[in-house]
């Protein structure tokens, strides 16, 4: 462990490594799929798109938090921003009996809170002062 890393503070750290997990996790799920693979449930091609964008911007962002807490955490700020617009519109779009099936909904609440978490660690993080030593 270099000598800058450990003087990050844990949740930092935590939710650095789970943005870039869960980055990965969105781009391998949504990129396969774009390549053919059937998920076994309908599809909403638009939010399938939006996600696997999505996973990008989670890899940035789990590296920004890596590097700074407070970078880290205006990112997740965005991010779970963003994420609850499209759940308001998939909510909305499966309200009205529009294409989107259940599973869209479920799949925007699961983003929306695993970015709420990471945004409330890192809010935690950046407040953690760092050992000067």
């Amino acid at each position: 462990m270099t000598e800058k890393s450990a003087r990050r503070p844990l949740g930092q750290q935590f939710s650095a490594v789970v943005a870039v997990i869960f980055g990965l996790a969105t781009l391998w799920a949504g990129g396969s799929v774009l390549a053919g693979r059937d998920p076994g449930y309908l599809v909403y091609r638009p939010l399938l798109l939006f996600n696997t964008l999505m996973g990008v911007v989670y890899l940035g962002a789990g590296m920004l938090a890596w590097r700074r807490a407070r970078s880290g955490r205006t990112a997740a700020a965005v991010i779970f921003g963003l994420n609850l617009l499209v759940l308001g519109g998939v909510l909305y779009l499966y309200r009205t009996s529009a294409v989107v099936a259940i599973d869209s909904v479920r799949a925007m609440t699961l983003r929306s809170g695993v970015w709420l978490a990471l945004l409330l660690v890192l809010i935690w993080a950046s407040r953690v002062p760092r050992d000067p030593g």
